[in-house]
């Protein structure tokens, strides 16, 4: 193995999350190494968190998220609480501003050991998301499956919290729909040029919802954060929740989203370290540790 970096293996409400520092290096983790680490049980992931060396003063870190087919993402909230964890754990600083490709985010972690990560404000506008054609009003647009007399699907919410996102609303469990049909033909659909976030959502009250997921280049998840929040913003704003949400994703457990009179989203949950080791950033060839978790908690 050549120049290892050190990584963890990490989830956020079971969102697998591997946090890769680069810092001090002028590695990148390639796509090969990226997809050669998803093929693997062991090291099978939704997102490395890869922390580089910061950009802009002021901020602590650039991190690069790498989705499992090799691709980049702008945002994971999931991703970015471990992050937080495992940065907080080894410095002991607690409040964070890390920049990404979609800009700059705070996060810190709170006494009670919960994460919470501002993701910013979400985005409306068409070609902000972006969309390939002009819909006037996002909050419902013209997109469905299934027969054209009876949809499956149909009538998504849409926005952006730093990666695009379609959020179909339903009146039934969300795990009576086939999404691992209907999520990779919605992800590319030509709607979506940057490609998509699919997901389903059922409002349970005006303060909860349950949300499921096929995120674009992951495929199906246990969670995803960025989603969570285009849902709790998109209920909030067709009316069908108010701008508090609990959301409970597949893994069982539940991120609480806040918008903001400011227009921010604040994602609030928690982050869990699995197991530590090295890699080949360029290869995925990995080394794994046999330290206990206790000296991560």
């Amino acid at each position: 193995m050549t120049h290892p970096i050190p990584f963890a293996r990490m989830n956020g409400l079971g969102n697998e999350i591997l946090v890769a520092d680069l810092r001090g290096t002028a590695a990148r983790i390639e796509p090969e190494a990226a997809r050669a680490l998803a093929g693997r049980d062991e090291t099978h992931f939704d997102q490395i968190m890869a922390i580089h060396d910061p950009v802009t003063p002021g901020t602590f870190a650039y991190v690069r998220i790498i989705n499992a087919d090799g691709s980049e993402a702008g945002a994971c909230g999931n991703g970015t609480r471990c992050v937080v964890q495992a940065l907080a754990a080894e410095t002991g600083v607690h409040d964070f501003v890390f920049e990404t490709r979609a800009g700059l985010l705070e996060a810190f972690e709170r006494e009670d050991g919960l994460l919470t990560v501002d993701m910013g404000r979400p985005r409306f506008d068409w070609r902000d998301i972006p969309l390939s054609e002009e819909f006037a009003d996002t909050r419902a647009i013209e997109l469905q499956i299934g027969p054209i007399d009876a949809p499956v699907l149909h009538s998504p919410s849409v926005a952006s919290m730093g990666n695009p996102h379609a959020i179909f609303w339903v009146a039934d469990d969300v795990w009576s729909y086939a999404l691992d049909r209907f999520g990779p033909i919605l992800e590319n659909h030509p709607l979506f040029p940057d490609r998509a976030n699919i997901s389903i959502a059922r409002v349970t009250s005006r303060k909860a919802l349950d949300l499921r997921t096929w995120e674009r280049g992951a495929g199906l998840t246990k969670a995803c954060g960025s989603a969570a929040c285009a849902a709790a913003v998109s209920a909030a704003r067709t009316g069908r929740t108010g701008r508090i949400v609990a959301v409970t994703v597949p893994a069982g457990g539940e991120l609480l989203i806040e918008w903001r009179g400011d227009d921010h989203v604040l994602m609030t949950g928690p982050a869990e370290w699995e197991w530590s080791g090295t890699l080949d950033p360029a290869t995925g060839a990995y080394r794994r540790d046999e330290a206990p978790a206790e000296a991560h908690a």
